[in-house]
């Protein structure tokens, strides 16, 4: 307790002096693009390694094996996506949200809407996953096992999230995700080397024990390679089909991200965007490499049965993890400090990204929805920050109230939806935006719902709403998409709705697709256009 609210406290600090610097829409929406390339590297880090790739894939693994750590691979190599198509463009184009850079070249009103719209509906995803481990992870730490208390703990995160949006802005968001980024790389390195150590250092000694504590009794060596999974016997071909779906969505998703994409506005220079992935990508990709020893530990040490008394999808296996393996190099008081430690960084993994998710929802709805569809461009930037917060707030209620309704879900099987749904409706319209010429206002809003209404029409009638014990909806059963993720159907439909959209209409602007061009590429009369 005295570690959480001693984090609790520096983060509140931190949102409190951020508050009194914040004074324009740029200080609030982009924290008034003063952050160097090595902070934003950091604080995309931080925004980045959610609760889904602390709590979740160490659990997947620890469960699932081999399978497990594709969801390591496929959140690292998403980088190279948004490193080579996305990020230095994006800094050229666009202002404050991703519709900034829709609009320029199409009619504003209606991809304002679209993108607002679906910007909402990806970050209410990934809210719901971060509340979710919010609830496992403070009921494991605090002994609470029943449904009530962990809604309660999940209010509790709601409420500090919402503070942090309201009075910090991007200033306080980012500092909180700074510090948040280093606390977690030293917990996660320390729990890992310490792992590292009760093996010699031999990882081969690690998966052999991890295959035979927690692999099957009838072949424990299929722990260690595909099909605990997904393309078991009992799933046949679609469980095949699903985990290249669940490939397609990891690696096309995060160039869609809205909580990633309004960081590459949050840096002076579009050389700086470029040097802030660069940084992301060496932090995130050293930690996806830990969480493979990570969750392989605690299949090894704790043991399948153990972290799935604690939580049934797996979400407590790294803190499980640092108390056994502090218990056993320090006894148990040491066990209880290691536990605590890991806790409180989790804790701070998941404030930190809900405050980055709640910020990129209420920003596109003040700047795209309020300020130029609602008000035609005619709201003051101080009317805009006002609705900015208070939108903050009905957005945490809405992601509490589902986040309460999804428990039992594994956060990085909920993670990867958010990203099919990304990657079906944003990415698609962002893209051809950036590079056909044709494109135009029908493609892009014919991208942006096509994707986005097919990707929550599958997953509605999927297995992960209806038909199973891990289902959202257990009693029910209306499965009618045998797939758990969708990508591989929304995605390529988001992309070809894009292109009916844009061939069956005569709209074309070719000066203003020619004028996107130099800028995305070169930077010139970018920082012009972002002070109208």
């Amino acid at each position: 307790m005295i570690l959480f609210l001693t984090f609790v406290a520096a983060t509140l600090a931190i949102t409190f002096w951020a508050s009194r610097q914040t004074k324009t829409a740029a200080d609030y929406y982009a924290g008034g693009r003063s952050f160097t390339g090595v902070q934003n590297g950091l604080a995309i880090g931080g925004d980045y390694m959610s609760a889904a790739s602390f709590l979740g894939i160490a659990g997947i693994i620890a469960l699932s094996g081999y399978d497990g750590f594709l969801y390591s691979i496929g959140f690292l190599v998403a980088w190279l996506v948004a490193l080579l198509l996305v990020a230095e463009l994006m800094r050229n184009s666009g202002k404050f949200t991703m519709a900034d850079v829709l609009a320029f070249r199409m009619s504003p009103r209606p991809v304002r809407t679209a993108a607002g719209v679906s910007t909402i509906v990806v970050s209410i995803f990934y809210l719901l996953a971060q509340m979710v481990g919010a609830g496992a992870l403070v009921g494991l730490l605090l002994g609470i096992t029943g449904e009530a208390g962990k809604a309660w703990t999940i209010i509790g995160v709601g409420a500090l999230m919402v503070i942090y949006v309201v009075f910090g802005g991007m200033k306080g968001t980012t500092w909180v995700q700074i510090v948040k980024a280093v606390l977690l790389m030293g917990g996660a390195a320390l729990v890992t080397l310490l792992v590292l150590g009760k093996f010699g250092f031999n990882l081969s000694a690690l998966l052999g024990q991890a295959a035979a504590v927690s692999g099957p009794k009838a072949d424990p060596g299929s722990f260690l390679i595909p099909g605990q999974k997904y393309g078991t016997e009992a799933q046949g071909i679609a469980g095949k089909i699903d985990l290249v779906s669940l490939g397609l969505a990891l690696v096309l998703g995060t160039a869609g991200l809205p909580h990633i994409l309004i960081r590459f506005y949050t840096v002076p220079t579009a050389k700086d965007a470029r040097k802030s992935v660069l940084w992301g990508i060496g932090i995130i990709g050293v930690f996806y490499l830990l969480t493979l020893v990570l969750g392989f530990g605690a299949a090894a040490l704790v043991g399948k049965e153990t972290i799935t008394k604690g939580d049934a999808a797996g979400n407590t296996a790294a803190p499980l993890l640092a108390q056994r393996v502090g218990e056993e190099i320090f006894g148990p008081f040491g066990g209880t400090i290691l536990l605590a430690l890991i806790g409180a960084v989790a804790f701070a993994t998941i404030l930190a990204v809900v405050a980055g998710l709640t910020l990129a929802s209420s920003s596109s709805f003040a700047h795209d929805l309020y300020a130029h569809v609602f008000k035609r461009g005619q709201a003051s930037e101080r009317q805009e920050v006002v609705v900015a917060r208070v939108s903050a707030l009905v957005i945490g209620a809405i992601a509490i109230g589902l986040g309460i309704l999804a428990q039992g879900q594994n956060v990085a099987f909920l993670v990867a939806l958010a990203f099919a749904v990304a990657a079906s409706g944003n990415l698609p319209a962002i893209l051809y935006s950036l590079f056909w010429k044709r494109f135009n206002t029908a493609g892009a809003v014919s991208a942006i719902y096509g994707g986005l209404i097919s990707a929550l029409v599958l997953v509605i009638f999927s297995p992960v709403v209806s038909g199973g014990p891990t289902a959202l909806f257990k009693t029910a059963d209306f499965v009618l998409f045998p797939l758990s993720n969708p990508g591989i159907v929304s995605i390529p439909l988001g992309f070809l709705c894009g292109w009916l959209g844009t061939i069956l209409s005569k709209e074309h602007n070719a000066a203003k697709y020619a004028e996107i061009e130099v800028r995305s590429l070169t930077g010139v009369g970018a920082e012009k256009a972002t002070e109208h």
